[in-house]
């Protein structure tokens, strides 16, 4: 008689989500401040706006921008504001800092979507693996996001979890 396998992790009711599905999908590009400024330390603010209008803004369509200043100028706030009044009905969203910093923020932006309120007294896998390195934000946002609803909170895969957080009884 043949032994009946059976699939415990199927029937554990456990849900698992991946965080890729709310990774920021699309290029990421920088534009760097300091290519327009005097000797790259100095804004002076004509030959700033100049600069800034000779652009071809078309390259930064429908990409994420991350705006910096890869030197140590002091960069007064209104051209971070120019900039991306320049950027903005190009580019699909404008962030001021390096590209690990706008991924962090669209990341946040995306799970802004996620309503923990779904997974009420769910247990919940948060994949720990995939394709894609999410950054530590994602996974404490969707903790925060899930904790006040969820009957447990593990991280990894549904046959092989950590344990994060169990509702007590």
């Amino acid at each position: 008689m043949p032994e009946i396998i059976i699939n415990k992790v199927a029937e554990s009711g456990i849900i698992t989500l991946d965080l890729e599905d709310f990774y920021p999908k699309g290029e990421i590009v920088a534009f760097d401040l300091k290519d327009h400024l005097f000797m790259g330390l100095i804004l002076k603010e004509k030959d700033f706006r100049f600069s800034l209008q000779q652009i071809n803004w078309e390259h930064y369509r429908d990409k994420y921008v991350a705006v910096t200043c890869s030197t140590d100028a002091i960069i007064p706030a209104w051209a971070y504001m120019l900039a991306g009044s320049y950027l903005q009905p190009f580019a699909k969203d404008v962030i001021v800092g390096d590209e690990k910093t706008v991924i962090n923020i669209l990341l946040i932006k995306n799970l802004s979507t996620f309503h923990g309120e779904d997974y009420l007294d769910k247990r919940v896998v948060i994949k720990g693996c995939g394709d894609v390195q999410i950054p530590e934000t994602g996974y404490l946002e969707i903790t925060n996001k899930l904790r006040p609803f969820a009957k447990s909170i593990m991280y990894g895969e549904p046959c092989s979890t950590v344990p994060i957080y169990k509702k007590k009884a």
